[in-house]
């Protein structure tokens, strides 16, 4: 397996097949726990690129230098209370110099300050401790703002510089003192983040403080938006040297610490259904799938003969390459690259009517026999068959099914056409002639109506379309996400494309060919390494920093896209649009057309050169054997799986109720794609990888059904039913994405009204400014027309008389024309 964790090498391809198989066997149930971020220590140890450790030693010599000056001892713990709040004041005062050195070496100590003091403490849990105090010591000091206002200093000192001198390719000091002030905010940032779910902290109010602070504007902008424009100037090529890695991490944690994670969207959702009058969830989707157990792969007779027959299968591979050479060369060109996955493709579409792995069997680990046949991977499944069957699966479904009120009239329709033929447009109660067998069917429909708050706000924008006057809008509540929503309207669809950029550099089935910009500015060290060792631990930092990156990426899309949606849908589906329209669904499907195992379970980290383990005690020097000192047995990477939930989940929130872009799936051919990621034992990524099989299945045929019943009954006993949803046997398979394109024409225009009448000076697009000229009063004084100031251009001014022979003297208007014509008919 590579480095990259891909597990794509340079072997033959069956070496990859068997692999694979093996992977599929020995691969067990994960206990990864999905939440809105991972441990404290682990997020704050992903800040750090491995290629940063030598920085380390400056911010203790700035710490030294600075204790000198101020007459200190160099002990930070020594110092009382009002010593440390002075030493404070005056590195403020250092950071309001001009000379970048002086301020340089002051951010250097308060970033050494933010780290905990690493260099007196004994022990992690010391460190960590020293940190806390530190970080809200500084923050009550005033350093976060001041550190935001050197961040918008050093974002316009790059890009002065980067006009005036390019570079082929930008390094570790390129980004240094932008990586330091990103650094400091971070961590204060992190801090207060985890503060915040404690109750019981001394520091509540100053997490407060922080969440209002990050409200107001710095300059003209909100924090979170300067940090957007940021990625998209790197995208753009005006500022190559930015430390994306920091960038989007700080604005990952700034979005969660100021719209709220998993437990404030919650709270949101059941506030604003008690205000609409809707009754509350009782149902909470994390919490069910919590309950279910993870479905596992087992062998296939085929599977089982052919591993048994090594060259009988090598001439089945052989042959199977042929034949799926030979469909390659007649088959259509795709978005995607399924050259190193098409013979996986072709085995689960031509699998002689069976599937590769079973949604209800229980996987039986292995203990530990030494037999000779212990290389096969299927050998622990005979010689366990003594083992005690899997428990019996739960008697009831685990989620209550739903109806839309939508779907109750579609029915009445239907059935009123059928039997009495006629419809009855809007009316939801008569129910005469029809037979009682509809009545009851209707009323097992009311019963399990569900009302969303999207389908409430829809309604009330179409009473707002066709009254305009009477049911205008009324005062718009000023939440964090009406905010920050408002500041990212006129360039947001710049924001989506830029982060799907770096989504797309960072995933490991890109290559160097498929991106153009640089995100490894924050990681390359100037001089390449000269050893094997010191290859391999940069090859491990490279695959590490590009996870970090599609982590972050992944968790700020999915947590706009749900801030968004519960805000208002409009907004949500505004955001939805420009994903879709930046090739969002073709790039994930792309990301997961890979050994999805492999990515998994990769183990991109070295945990002794993780901070602060690489700064307290005595660090060994580079060896084979350091590289593996600390390795969990967890057999899973937590960003890695984290990542690809977000993905699923971004997925579903596209393509949910929207005809066209569930097509483009099937276009995509996600099928067999989605079907390999079942592989990965772990209850909630199936269940959304299950329900974009659902949405597909009536536009896949009855062979597909019928080949795939394994995942049929899994999707059956896994996603919520809707009572009259005709996935299972419903056919539409000469359905086309042009047939549905009518829906999404109509939605992109409710949205463009509901921008243009909500925020006055919000651009439908990315340049123009306008008002609601529709309903706006016309001024017909011409008193007033005259008095209004135009001011006109220099170029204007210099050819006026040029303008009016053209446009004035020689040019013939409507009204001449007019008269002229008055004057013959006299």
């Amino acid at each position: 397996m590579g480095t990259n964790g891909n597990g794509r090498s340079g072997g033959a391809k069956m070496n990859m097949e068997e692999s694979d198989c093996n992977n599929d066997m020995e691969s067990p149930e994960l206990d990864f726990v999905y939440d809105d971020c991972d441990s404290q220590n682990n997020e704050i140890a992903e800040l750090y690129s491995y290629t940063e450790h030598p920085e380390f030693q400056l911010n203790v010599k700035a710490f030294e230098e600075v204790m000198e000056e101020f007459s200190f001892p160099p002990s930070w713990q020594r110092l009382s209370e009002s010593h440390r709040r002075a030493v404070v004041m005056k590195l403020l005062e250092y950071l309001d110099i001009v000379i970048s050195e002086i301020r340089t070496r002051a951010a250097r100590c308060i970033l050494y300050l933010a780290q905990g003091c690493w260099a007196e403490m004994q022990s992690d849990t010391e460190q960590a401790l020293w940190a806390r105090r530190n970080i809200f010591l500084l923050y009550e000091m005033g350093i976060f703002p001041a550190f935001v206002e050197l961040l918008q200093l050093e974002i316009a000192k790059s890009q002065t510089s980067t006009i005036s001198s390019r570079k082929l390719a930008e390094s570790l000091a390129d980004s240094t003192d932008l990586r330091v002030i990103l650094s400091v905010l971070y961590l204060i940032t992190e801090h207060m983040r985890t503060e915040k779910g404690n109750a019981n902290s001394e520091y509540v109010h100053l997490v407060k403080l922080f969440k209002e602070e990050l409200g107001t504007h710095y300059g003209e902008e909100l924090l979170p938006v300067q940090l957007l424009n940021m990625i998209t100037q790197l995208c753009a090529g005006s500022s190559p040297n930015f430390p994306m890695k920091k960038v989007l991490l700080l604005l990952w944690k700034i979005l969660l610490v100021y719209l709220g994670g998993i437990k404030e969207l919650k709270e949101k959702k059941t506030k604003l259904r008690e205000q609409y009058g809707l009754p509350s969830i009782a149902e909470d989707t994390l919490e069910v799938v919590k309950g279910m157990r993870a479905s596992s792969p087992p062998p296939s007779a085929v599977d089982i003969l052919e591993n048994q027959n090594p060259v009988q299968r090598k001439k089945i591979m052989l042959k199977e390459s042929e034949r799926a050479m030979r469909r390659q060369t007649f088959m259509k060109q795709t978005s995607m690259d399924e050259s190193d996955e098409q013979l996986y493709v072709d085995k689960e579409e031509t699998g002689n009517g069976s599937e590769d792995y079973s949604m209800e069997f229980q996987s039986m680990s292995n203990d530990g026999s030494q037999n000779s046949n212990q290389n096969c991977p299927y050998y622990m499944y005979f010689k366990q068959l003594d083992s005690p069957p899997p428990p019996p699966p739960p008697k009831s479904l685990p989620w209550q099914s739903k109806v839309r009120q939508k779907d109750i009239d579609n029915f009445l329709h239907n059935v009123r056409i059928k039997f009495i033929g006629y419809s009855l447009p809007g009316d939801r109660q008569t129910i005469a002639g029809l037979p009682n067998p509809i009545h009851e069917g209707l009323e097992v429909l009311k019963k399990h109506i569900y009302t969303s708050i999207s389908e409430i706000q829809i309604e009330r924008e179409i009473e707002i379309s066709r009254s305009p006057l009477t049911k205008g809008e009324k005062d718009i509540e000023e939440t964090e996400t009406e905010l920050l929503y408002r500041e990212m309207l006129p360039n947001l669809p710049q924001y989506m494309i830029a982060l799907l950029k770096i989504l797309l550099a960072a995933a490991p089935t890109s290559t160097a060919k498929t991106y153009s910009m640089n995100i490894m500015a924050d990681l390359l060290p100037e001089e390449m390494p000269m050893t094997v060792l010191q290859s391999l631990k940069l090859g491990i930092d490279v695959n590490r920093h590009k996870e970090i990156i599609v982590k972050a990426v992944t968790a700020i899309l999915l947590l706009l896209l749900k801030h968004f949606k519960q805000n208002h849908i409009y907004q949500f589906e505004y955001m939805s649009q420009h994903l879709v329209f930046a090739n969002c669904m073709p790039l994930v499907l792309k990301f997961f057309n890979q050994n999805i195992l492999s990515y998994v379970g990769a183990k991109n980290s070295i945990p002794i050169f993780d901070f602060p383990a690489c700064v307290i005690g005595e660090q060994p020097e580079l060896t084979k054997e350091c590289l593996d000192i600390g390795e969990t047995s967890v057999p899973y990477s937590w960003r890695n799986v984290f990542s690809c939930i977000n993905l699923l989940r971004i997925l579903n929130k596209l393509t949910k109720w929207k005809n066209a872009r569930i097509m483009m799936l099937v276009v995509f051919k996600s099928a067999p794609i989605l079907k390999r990621t079942l592989k990965v034992r772990h209850a909630l990524m199936q269940f959304y990888v299950l329900k974009l099989l659902k949405m597909q299945t009536k536009y896949l045929g009855r062979q597909w059904r019928k080949t795939n019943m394994k995942t049929i009954s899994a999707i059956y006993s896994k996603v919520r039913h809707r009572l009259n949803d005709d996935w299972a046997y419903g056919n539409d398979v000469d359905a086309r994405p042009w047939d549905f394109q009518d829906e999404e024409c109509t939605l992109r225009a409710c949205v463009e009204n509901f921008n243009r009448r909500r925020y006055i000076t919000g651009p439908i697009t990315s340049v123009r400014k306008y008002i609601d000229t529709e309903w706006a009063p016309v001024d017909t004084n011409i008193n007033d027309v005259l008095d209004i100031n135009i001011e006109l251009d220099e170029e204007f001014k210099e050819n006026y008389e040029i303008w009016l022979e053209r446009e004035v003297y020689h040019n013939e208007s409507f009204e001449s024309r007019l008269y002229a014509n008055g004057s013959k008919t006299m």
